[in-house]
């Protein structure tokens, strides 16, 4: 053996035996610790706390600190001032600035891959935002909450765009679903009575499935380029049709202006004539002299020069025109019509 050892028989080793009053003291107050812990409690400003006594709802406490019954009631707390969601097609794999997320088709295709109302298949990716505006109702109105709403969406969606075209699906009709989809959640979850209120619904994409890509790729060029000569043509169009339309109805204009025109000189000069006749009729010398007047003065300032002689003159000269015009007219100073058969 060695000096450094040495056997020590246990059953001499005495034991300092503690009190029992001791013991049981202790232990009443590790349990006074515990239930002074346990009956003081926590509420976030963004949380109401729901207590049950014995599994069953008692109150709702407003945020803040509080007190309640140790071993005998419970605080489940609810975040009714925080924005849920739910994510379909994809998951957010890590939020921040560049937000990196999950799209596999393969492991979300269930729940994203949807069929369109003209018999096209769809791959769309959503988001459903809410908030709990009934504590009690979302805890204990339905069982399994998440999952009910998460098949609700589902089925929501998809009778949805299984209204519409792949096109309205894609392009133009993501708002109108979006707004349909909001209503018809929050119809249901206050038929459910989940307790929870839809802020929004929102496409986060839509897309065809990646088989079909280059095929859908090459419909949407073709139909880009169809709108596209239709727009032209329309322009082309509403720059010829309408001037075109312009100048016919100024061509119909002048011809009614022009054969309104016609018609008044016409009826005018029918009607100075009736007048001539009738002054004619009344007094004929008179007239047939003012006739042979104006008929003179429209005529002799185109004759050239003019000599006038008085009446029954003789030996009188043609004078010729140093200029190079025509022969001057000669006429009586008499005011009688001339005799026909060539100058005076």
């Amino acid at each position: 053996m060695d000096d450094n050892f040495r056997v020590v028989d246990v059953k001499k080793i005495k034991v300092p035996k503690i009190p029992w009053r001791a013991m049981v003291v202790g232990v009443l107050a590790l349990v006074g610790l515990a239930a002074v812990a346990g009956a003081l409690y926590q509420v976030q400003p963004e949380e109401v706390g729901v207590v049950l006594r014995f599994g069953r709802y008692v109150r709702t406490s407003e945020p803040g600190l509080h007190a309640k019954v140790p071993f005998i009631e419970q605080v489940m707390r609810v975040p009714v001032q925080r924005q849920l969601k739910h994510e379909f097609g994809f998951r957010t794999v890590d939020a921040g600035v560049r937000t990196e997320y999950a799209t596999q088709e393969r492991q979300f295709a269930d729940e994203s891959v949807m069929l369109t109302g003209d018999l096209n298949v769809a791959v769309v990716e959503w988001i459903v935002q809410y908030r709990v505006n009934d504590p009690y109702e979302f805890l204990f109105r339905v069982r399994n909450l998440d999952d009910t709403f998460r098949a609700m969406n589902e089925a929501v969606m998809r009778e949805t765009v299984g209204d519409r075209t792949v096109t309205e699906v894609v392009t133009v009709g993501r708002q109108e679903i979006e707004s349909t989809v909001e209503a018809r959640l929050q119809t249901l979850a206050d038929q459910y009575q989940m307790g929870i209120a839809i802020d929004q619904v929102v496409l986060q994409d839509v897309n065809p499935p990646d088989p079909v890509k280059p095929s859908w790729d090459e419909v949407s060029q073709a139909q880009q380029q169809r709108d596209r000569l239709i727009n032209e043509a329309l322009a082309e169009y509403n720059a010829v049709i309408p001037r075109a339309r312009g100048e016919a109805e100024q061509t119909i204009l002048q011809a009614e202006g022009y054969a309104l025109d016609r018609v008044n000189r016409a009826e005018g000069e029918a009607a100075r004539f009736a007048a001539v006749e009738a002054a004619y009729r009344q007094a004929p010398d008179v007239t047939r002299r003012r006739l042979y007047l104006e008929t003179m003065q429209r005529i002799l300032p185109s004759v050239g020069r003019k000599v006038f002689v008085a009446e029954g003159a003789t030996g009188v000269l043609p004078l010729l025109s140093l200029d190079g015009g025509s022969r001057a007219a000669v006429a009586p100073l008499t005011g009688a019509a001339p005799q026909a058969g060539g100058d005076q």
